[in-house]
Formats: C-alpha cells, structure tokens, sequence
C-alpha cells in the first residue's frame, strides 16, 4: 500500500505547479527526495529514519495532500501522539487535513480534556458510515455511545450489532457507572467458551477491589491455574496473592473515561493484530498508550507485533520498557529478548542471558519455573528441565490440572534421555489424574510404537487421542505411523497424508509419508517426499543421512 502511495506521489509533482523555474525545481527535488526516503523507509519497517525524513521535507505539508497524512501516522507510530495532534491543528484549515485519522486524533485529543461537547462536534463532523470502512464505522459508533455515557452518566441502547463487541463495551459502560450488573457482564465474557476473553479478569479484579470486594478477588485468584494464564492475570493473581490491591486502581479505573476508553483502542489495536495488519494495529496502539500512560502493560502487544513482524530493533526497544519493572513483565522481557537472540542464530547466547537472569529472580513463581522448566526443555537441556519439573511438583496440588502437565513435561524429558521406566511412571500418572488430555497420550503411545512396546494399547490410546483432536497434524501423524508398524499400509497413508496437509513443511510427517508410500509400491512418489525433506529448513542433520540411505536402498523393513 505504501508503495502505492509513494508512485503516485511521484507522479503527483510531475505536474507544472511544481516545476515553473529551474529554481523552484532544485528547491522541490530536495524535499521531495526527502519525502520519497521516508516512504521508503516507512515502508521498510524503520520509522526512525523515516520520521527523519519527514522532519527535512516538512514544507510540503502544504504543497501535498498526502504528506500530512504520512507524517502524522509516522509521529503516532513513534509515539508522539501529542506532537501529531498538534501538527493536525497547524493543518486544519488546509484541505489535506480532512482524512480519518487526522478527526480522530483530534476527538481523543477533546477526549483527553473531557471536553465532552466539543468531542460531540468533532463526532458530528466524522460523520462516518458504513461505506467508509469496517473499522472506521466501529470505531466511530462506539465513540458516540461512549460520549454519550460520559455526559449522561447512563447508558444508550446499542444500534448497531457489533457481536462480542458490544458485549465488551457493555462491560465497561456498566462498570463505569457502577451497575450491579457489572459482574454478570465480566463473568459472561470470562466464561466465553468461543473466545479467550480472560484478559477481562483483570478489569474485573479493578472493579471488585474499587467496590473493597477482596474476598471475592481473593477467591477468584485461587481458581487461576498458574501455569497457562496470560501476562496480565499472571501479574494480577499474584498482586491478590500479595495484597497490593492498590496496584489495581494504580494503573486502571472504570471510572476514569480515559482509561476505559484506551482498553477500546486497545481492542481495535488487537483485532489488526490478529489479522497480521501490523503497523495499523501499532497506531491504534500508542492511541491506547496515550491514554492512558500508566497501563504500560499494553506495550507488551507491541513488542508481540514487531517480534511477529521480523523487526526485532525496535522489539527490543520495548522490551527494555519493563526492566526492573513488575516481575511478571520482567520474565517476559527476558524470555522475549532470549527468542529474539535464538531466532538471530545466536542459541547458546540466548541460552545463556535467560538463565543468568533467571538466577536473579528472589522467589521465582510457579509460572516462572515452569517457563524456565520449559526453555531448558526446548534446548534439550533435559536434566535441567527434570531438575526444575521436580521441584514444581512440591508446589502445587496433587491431583491438579497444573501437577498432571508437569508430570506431562517432565515424563517427556525422561523418555528423550531414553529412562523409560520413569517417563512411563509420570505419563501415565498425568494421564490417571487428566484422563482425557490428548497430547499426553499421544506421547505416551507413540513412545510405545517406537519401542515396538504394548503395541496395541498404543494403538488404542492413539485411536482415543485422535477422536478428540482429530485436526492436530501430530496426532494423526502418530496413528498413521502406528498402523504403518502393525503394517496397515492403507489406513496409514489415510491418516498420514491428513497430517500431511495440515502440516506440509514438518520432516517427519514428509519422512512417514514417503516411507508409507514405498510400502504401497509408489515408490517414486515415496522419494519426492524423501527428497522434500532434504530441502526442510527444520531437518535435523541426522535425519538427512537416513534419508540419504533410504533414496538408494528403501526404508529398513519393519
């Protein structure tokens, strides 16, 4: 798109009114080379050089419809929310002031001064439809019911179906006028079986700690499993656990319009995210930030987006936001900075910084040695991982959910240092305790058939597993690999080919298939698949020297 934009800005300038003397042409060359550098730079991800540039050419302002526009979303990404509104006022008696994201900006600017009737102009002079887009539309609807909340003190009846939306918005408009209904409607969304809407506990944690309900928040905490909980709970959980319920109000109020409405755009920020729309989703973001500064906990989304996005630099420069800060936020930040130093090739440095801080934390919480417990995991650190999984178990409940995953977790760091017995002992233990996690039997019964071992339980447990995650590639790798060993080469092409399709770039899954494929006579079908996973990035230097001696003699009999 900004490409786009910067070929028609080109061909733009190529008219007469910006070439009349060769003076005004060098005055103009100067500019809009400026200009076409900071697109570029835009468009390669690196605002720093491209607000550089924007700064240099700023006398276009005037001459280009299109330049405000650019600059004005450049100062937003970069944080200067401030400066950007204050430009759009410079601006606003010039046409190319007239454009979405310039009305906007100055709404949450009336917002912020709760000026409330000038923001009910501002509104008016939007006056955005259907037409205009998606987002522009929802964003403005929900502005005007919000506006309308926070001069009235009462709520308007929703116009316009926006689906969990308005169930989202509801939420806060009820809390803000502290309405009994508060806790239905944060319960509601929480317990949303089609939606992960945990973030909302902490909101409802504010408002029962507001309302001095701390037996109620105390209770509720008790119920949040301390190994899958997400950032924001993990952090409120153990303010409850701590007491330090001021920490709520200290960084949100429902009854502040400005914090209610920076958890909106902060929503809007998240639905482009979800859809990979990265740099919309960070503008809508540091609209969040601006709002509410105190919430810094929202910066962890950006630094999610530009991690997701390749562009670690500026990651990082978030990351480095929670040093020091909350220790929730201060684990994340260092794992985030490990994967960012693993995934740049550096796998024994990022080892390495992670461990070293992690020594660091006093007390580390469940959560924390559970992750750390995991990273060794995946650095096939495995006796570390055991060592840390051990120590888990003696801090949480037997016969839990959390107690039956790490028994999952360390079972599986057994059976890869070939200790079957006790990787037998703790996945079955697990799976006593949770009989129906899929995962854990898929393990368990895999590690079975590779050890030619109680074959037809195996076969069982897999064929169970695959009925409740009949879509998860690995599982219906396991149980056509299972029946290729029982030599059911029919059933195992089957359900081999299914994993295949849902995960086309996994070596295992490529691996099996081919091997199923020579069994059934397709022999040259067998090694373009064999061939497929020499080219696999993730294709481990083992596997290539089998697959090498499979393409000249066939796999090994079975």
């Amino acid at each position: 798109m900004r490409f786009i934009i910067f070929i028609l800005s080109f061909l733009l300038f190529q008219t007469n009114t910006y070439s009349n003397t060769p003076e005004s042409n060098k005055f103009n060359q100067k500019y809009l080379s400026d200009y076409f550098s900071a697109l570029i730079s835009s468009k390669n991800q690196n605002n720093d050089d491209a607000l550089k540039f924007f700064n240099s050419s700023k006398f276009l302002i005037k001459k280009h419809d299109n330049f405000l526009k650019e600059y004005v979303f450049s100062l937003v990404l970069d944080g200067q929310v401030k400066k950007a509104i204050n430009q759009i006022k410079i601006s606003k008696n010039e046409k190319n002031s007239n454009f979405f994201e310039a009305n906007l900006l100055l709404t949450i600017d009336s917002f912020k001064k709760k000026d409330f009737k000038q923001v009910s102009k501002r509104l008016k002079e939007l006056d955005i439809s259907k037409d205009d887009g998606t987002y522009e539309f929802v964003i403005f609807k929900i502005l005007e019911n919000y506006n309308h909340l926070f001069i009235e003190k009462k709520i308007k009846k929703q116009e316009n179906d926006f689906g969990n939306l308005n169930l989202i918005n509801s939420s806060f408009q009820n809390c803000y006028i502290n309405s009994n209904r508060t806790p239905t409607y944060f319960t509601n969304l929480i317990n949303d079986s089609n939606n992960d809407y945990s973030r909302y506990l902490f909101f409802y944690f504010s408002h029962l700690v507001q309302n001095k309900e701390f037996s109620k928040a105390k209770d509720i905490s008790k119920s949040i499993v301390p190994l899958t909980d997400t950032l924001l709970i993990s952090q409120s959980k153990e303010w409850i656990e701590n007491e330090k319920f001021e920490k709520f109000e200290k960084y949100f109020s429902c009854y502040n319009e400005t914090d209610i409405l920076s958890e909106f755009f902060f929503l809007i920020s998240n639905l482009f995210s979800s859809q990979e729309i990265y740099e919309q989703s960070n503008f809508y973001l540091r609209i969040s930030e601006y709002l509410n500064k105190k919430f810094y906990f929202n910066l962890s989304l950006l630094a999610e987006n530009y991690y997701l996005n390749d562009n670690f630099k500026y990651s990082k420069i978030i990351l480095d936001k929670f040093k020091n800060k909350d220790d929730v936020y201060n684990w994340y930040r260092i794992k985030k900075i490990g994967k960012i130093l693993s995934e740049s090739g550096k796998e024994d440095e990022s080892l390495e910084f992670t461990e070293k801080n992690f020594k660091l934390i006093n007390k580390p919480s469940v959560k924390t040695l559970y992750d750390m417990a995991n990273i060794y995991r995946s650095f096939k650190k495995y006796d570390k991982a055991i060592k840390n999984y051990s120590e888990l178990l003696t801090k949480v409940e037997q016969d839990s959910y959390a107690y039956s995953r790490i028994l999952y977790r360390r079972g599986s760091c057994f059976e890869r240092l070939g200790n079957y017995e006790n990787a037998d002992n703790d996945l079955l233990k697990s799976l006593k305790i949770n009989p129906d996690a899929p995962y854990a039997m898929n393990y368990l019964a895999y590690s079975w058939l590779e050890r030619n071992y109680k074959i037809n339980e195996a076969m069982d447990m897999l064929k169970e597993a695959y009925k409740k995650k009949s879509n998860d590639p690995y599982i219906a790798d396991s149980v056509g690999w299972g029946y290729y060993l029982v030599g059911d080469y029919i059933n195992a092409e089957k359900y081999l080919k299914k994993a295949l399709l849902l995960m086309p770039s996994d070596p295992i899954v490529n691996d099996h298939y081919g091997d199923v494929l020579w069994q059934l006579n397709r022999k040259l079908q067998a090694k373009y698949f064999w061939e497929n996973v020499l080219e696999l990035e993730e294709t481990e230097d083992e596997m290539k020297k089998n697959i090498k001696k499979k393409l000249l003699n066939g796999p090994k009999k079975t």
